[in-house]
């Protein structure tokens, strides 16, 4: 199966953002205890859905059982223009009970049923093994650089890029 750029890109700024959240400066998992401060913080993260996904799907960690790996994985190969309607994919997995409210208030989102459909494919993305971020040390990542970028693949940078930007300017320091 072959991955779509976006959600290739999405994938491992997914990781990071739950690598970020998980530990403190002292070494200590917290990420249960930020998981909980950031769903608070929803009428907030609505704002990035569009720009930074990745931030704000956060709120879903650990929230979703996947009933269907084929609707998943078919998913997972579209690009985000093509994403199904929220209704459809619902039929593809279980939402947990805590995430009622949040479902609720994203949904009222212009982008929110899209978002929920985002947020979806990255959480299924995280704990599937197979589609996990890997860097093979013996690929060249000069050679990956000079690959030409595909027209998706810019907007994803674009929009990374501006999340990053608005995130400095709400008195965050920039993700390196």
């Amino acid at each position: 199966m072959k991955i779509s750029p976006y959600f290739r890109h999405l994938r491992s700024a997914y990781a990071a953002e739950l690598d970020d959240l998980t530990f403190d400066s002292e070494g200590k998992n917290v990420l249960d205890k930020r998981l909980a401060q950031r769903r608070k913080e929803i009428d907030f993260l609505i704002s990035m859905m569009e720009v930074s996904p990745e931030m704000v799907a956060a709120v879903f960690h650990k929230g979703f059982r996947f009933k269907s790996n084929a609707a998943m994985d078919n998913l997972l190969t579209l690009e985000s223009d093509e994403l199904p309607e929220w209704h459809n994919l619902a039929q593809a997995l279980e939402m947990a009970p805590w995430t009622d409210a949040l479902v609720a208030t994203i949904q009222k989102q212009p982008m929110g049923e899209w978002f929920l459909t985002v947020a979806a494919a990255l959480e299924y993305m995280f704990y599937k093994p197979e589609h996990a971020p890997v860097h093979d040390a013996t690929e060249d990542d000069d050679e990956r650089d000079e690959e030409p970028m595909d027209e998706e693949e810019r907007e994803a940078k674009a929009r990374e890029e501006a999340g990053a930007d608005w995130m400095v300017e709400q008195g965050f320091d920039r993700k390196e």
